[in-house]
């Protein structure tokens, strides 16, 4: 499986395209991606956003912020990496094979539907074995779904999920909004 980095070579924070290539084969591998993937790192910004292109090679745009470690600003992160490039190739898999053909783009989603997304991709992480605050997807689910016993189940219910095709998500996630 072919894997790039772009850049190589950092020159605004201390990041290694080695270490990103090695963990973006990893996850490749434990995911069943089955396409080159090329992974663009915008070194400019020290913010976090990540877009995916999904086409014969998977690309990942990350602005830096995406994989620099909180705690040390302009350095890289193995964890924040690997979480940044495991939620987006899980996302890739799910449009690609896991039932979320009908999901809307990206760019499209709801803060609702994304926050639900992201506990459906957490609550996989973790089970593939790699650290995740439980706790942070609970009060991101909880901001966009309210503070209450329906929410904590609907939140519940997609955490222990695996499987979801994008309608079961939405209906679980709709029936974790208090009326």
């Amino acid at each position: 499986m072919t894997i790039t980095v772009e850049p190589q070579q950092f020159s605004f924070v201390h990041f290694d395209a080695g270490l990103i290539e090695r963990i973006t084969r990893s996850m490749v591998e434990a995911i069943g991606i089955d396409r080159p993937v090329h992974v663009q790192i915008d070194e400019s910004t020290p913010l976090g956003r990540v877009e995916i292109e999904i086409g014969p090679t998977i690309v990942i745009r990350a602005q830096s912020g995406a994989l620099e470690d909180s705690k040390r600003p302009r350095q890289q992160s193995e964890v924040a990496t690997s979480a940044t490039i495991g939620r987006a190739l899980l996302r890739v898999r799910d449009r690609l094979e896991g039932g979320f053909g009908e999901a809307p783009a990206d760019d499209d989603l709801s803060l609702r539907q994304v926050a639900a997304w992201d506990t459906y991709l957490a609550a996989r992480l973790q089970r593939l074995g790699l650290p995740v605050n439980r706790q942070r997807s609970v009060y991101n689910f909880r901001n966009r779904h309210g503070f209450t016993d329906v929410a904590d189940a609907a939140f519940e219910r997609i955490w222990q999920a695996d499987g979801l095709t994008w309608g079961e998500l939405e209906s679980i996630s709709e029936a974790g909004v208090a009326s």
